[in-house]
């Protein structure tokens, strides 16, 4: 733990703010790429059955609001799960420590002796880590678990969720509103593809991983979804008037 964290700690954990702050663009950037495949493959679906502009509007729309209430409250009910569950873990730790602090010590140091270091090392950074805070350090080690980073609030993270897979869904419903409806899977492929290629690029930038492949991979995935709802329009399409 850096030093300057136990001279000031109210000061905020650059680390584990900044891991917050990529899972939540990560999660974002998912949410919109689920958004855009979701919505632009019921679409091409439908358009491709010969449906008519209204027809295939009304689905974009229903795509749009049926997936953005699916993804609020599927990360409702995950980040309640989540929260629940440490919360659980840290009322345990706490029991532990306040009816056992030198058998909880002596439970840190040999966790430190199963990670390597020496058992003098150990003790040495049981007892120091126990001064300090013993929850945070029982929490870190058992759990890998941050009291400051546990999530707390379901509700932003259903409405991030829903806000971002909303955005997604809004590219392929905002080209069918520019062109006929026979040219929809069209634009609609075109707007697809560049939304693609700019949610992989982000992702790959917030995971410093390798762009072309992270764009290539969001892109065969996309198109090739486009492709199977638009054979299977085809192939039980009714041609609406």
């Amino acid at each position: 733990m850096d030093p300057a964290l136990h001279r000031y700690p109210d000061l905020p954990s650059p680390v584990g703010s900044a891991a917050s702050r990529l899972s939540w663009l990560r999660a974002a950037v998912l949410g919109a790429n689920d958004g855009i495949v979701s919505t632009a493959a019921l679409i091409v679906g439908v358009a491709a059955s010969g449906a008519s502009s209204g027809a295939i509007l009304t689905a974009g729309v229903a795509a749009l609001v049926a997936g953005a209430l699916s993804m609020g409250v599927g990360e409702y009910v995950s980040v309640s799960s989540q929260r629940d569950s440490e919360r659980a873990a840290i009322r345990r730790e706490r029991r532990f420590l306040a009816s056992n602090p030198v058998g909880q010590e002596a439970q840190l140091a040999h966790m430190y002796e199963l990670r390597g270091l020496s058992p003098r090392t150990a003790h040495a950074v049981a007892a120091e880590l126990t001064a300090a805070d013993p929850l945070r350090a029982h929490l870190d080690i058992e759990y890998r678990l941050d009291e400051d980073e546990s999530p707390n609030d379901p509700w932003s993270a259903a409405a991030a969720s829903a806000a971002a897979f909303s955005a997604g869904a809004l590219v392929p419903l905002l080209a069918v509103l520019v062109v006929p409806a026979g040219w929809a899977p069209w634009s609609v492929l075109v707007a697809v593809v560049v939304a693609l290629l700019a949610t992989g690029f982000t992702a790959a930038r917030i995971g410093a991983a390798g762009k072309r492949r992270a764009m290539l991979r969001v892109l065969v995935g996309g198109v090739g979804a486009l492709v199977v709802t638009f054979a299977i329009g085809t192939l039980f399409g009714t041609h609406v008037a």
